[in-house]
């Protein structure tokens, strides 16, 4: 995981003494990878690790090595993903290795027959004896026939290599999308945003146009699970990654960013465009609701809130991502199924300070 890091060294040496006072203090093991959790935690560049590691420290029950192994595989690494490549690619070495012999067999046996003719061919020119000659040409037909064997042997081998080379890219390209893909909703994980959204900003910096990004929360999404439970939970977020889909362009990512909460990045789009697709998907979601198939009941309709971010040329994305949340937050807490854009927020700071 490449991390861009934006603090002073006073800031950053002030978040590094929070992450170890409370490790010390939760006797955790302060290690390179707990301290990095934390770290980031302290310096709020990661909502969704912030909300993750709130949920525990506020559960009463205590976080331990395992659960921050665990955060650290999840927001830090590709470290399973590629364990499994690094195995699919060693048998894929391993046929090759398997094919190449084969061919070098087949090079032998060729060699072989090629100089066993050249003998007989030469014998052919020499002998008058007809005897002689029907042996001759007995020793042809047997060393064709055996010619011929062998390579049916290779063919079945290099057919067998073959179809297991096939079979390992498909496994190859299934881990591919497994591992991009969220397995709820179908739509870009959250590593994949990360990676989008780096690749978004380069290429904005470099055609100097600009970029945004949405952040969407599902509104009262807890209601739907305690009441109807985490079936109907997740068809809501599906129904929301669906959306968020049908709503962008082909240059754009929506990604599930974690839990209820989704992220689009929109390349290439202004403040002013970005809030319009925004609205399109409020307003998209706000004409669905959610029903019981079986009894037709209603269980409501669903509501989302958007936080809308514009992205500042040369500035760390965890800035954009921080006042994306902002705007998201503000939507939240001023009444929800609402779009904000960041700059509402800095006007409304603007007010409050006067």
């Amino acid at each position: 995981m490449t991390v861009e890091y934006s603090e002073t060294f006073d800031q950053a040496a002030e978040i590094a003494g929070s992450a170890l006072s409370l490790m010390k203090e939760r006797n955790l093991p302060a290690n390179p990878n707990n301290f990095a959790v934390w770290f980031h935690y302290y310096s709020q560049r990661d909502p969704n690790l912030r909300r993750t590691l709130d949920l525990l420290l506020n559960s009463g029950k205590g976080i331990d090595e395992g659960q921050l192994t665990e955060i650290y595989e999840k927001f830090f690494t590709f470290e399973h993903e590629g364990s499994v490549l690094h195995q699919a690619a060693n048998k894929i070495n391993e046929e090759l290795g398997n094919i190449l012999k084969q061919l070098g067999e087949a090079g032998d046996g060729a060699s072989e027959y090629g100089k066993a003719l050249e003998m007989f061919s030469g014998k052919l020119s020499t002998s008058d004896d007809v005897s002689g000659l029907q042996a001759l040409v007995g020793n042809i037909i047997t060393a064709t026939r055996a010619m011929e064997e062998r390579n049916k042997n290779l063919e079945a081998k290099l057919t067998h290599s073959s179809d297991e080379i096939n079979h390992l890219q498909d496994d190859l390209e299934d881990m591919r999308r497994e591992a991009m893909t969220d397995g709820l909703t179908g739509i870009p994980n959250r590593k994949v945003f990360d990676m989008a959204l780096r690749q978004a900003a380069r290429d904005v910096e470099e055609e100097e146009d600009e970029m945004c990004l949405l952040l969407a929360d599902i509104d009262h999404f807890k209601k739907f699970n305690d009441t109807y439970g985490h079936q109907v939970g997740d068809q809501v977020l599906r129904l929301l990654a669906n959306t968020l889909v049908a709503c962008i362009k082909g240059q754009d990512t929506a990604a599930r960013y974690g839990g209820e909460e989704f992220g689009v990045i929109l390349p290439r789009t202004s403040l002013v465009n970005a809030v319009k697709v925004a609205e399109a998907i409020r307003q998209r979601l706000g004409h669905k609701k959610v029903m019981n198939r079986t009894t037709g009941e209603s269980m409501g309709e669903i509501k989302v809130s958007v936080g809308v971010g514009r992205y500042r040329h040369g500035e760390p994305l965890p800035q954009l991502i921080s006042r994306a949340d902002a705007a998201l937050y503000m939507a939240k807490n001023t009444g929800r199924d609402k779009v904000v854009a960041e700059n509402e927020v800095e006007n409304v700071d603007v007010v409050l300070g006067a």
